[in-house]
C-alpha cells in the first residue's frame, strides 16, 4: 500500500501544526523542516506521533 500524496494537503505536524513534506529517498516518511522531525509511514499510513518521530540534523533534511 502506497502513501497518497494528496493527504499532504490536510496533514500537519502534530508538534508545530506546520506543513509536512514527503520524503521517499531512504524510506517513506513525512518531514517537518521547522522541527526537524521525520515521521515514519507504515503500510501507507503516516505515524504522526512525536515519540515515534526521528530527529534530523540540518544535514539530514531533504532538499
Amino acid at each position: 500500500m502506497a502513501f497518497d500524496i494528496q493527504l499532504l494537503e490536510i496533514l500537519a505536524c502534530p508538534v508545530c501544526k506546520g506543513k509536512l513534506t514527503f520524503d521517499a529517498t531512504e524510506e517513506e516518511r513525512l518531514v517537518c523542516r521547522f522541527d526537524r522531525l521525520a515521521y515514519p509511514i507504515n503500510k501507507g499510513i503516516p505515524v504522526l506521533i512525536e515519540e515515534e518521530a526521528e530527529t534530523l540534523s540540518s544535514e539530514e533534511l531533504p532538499k
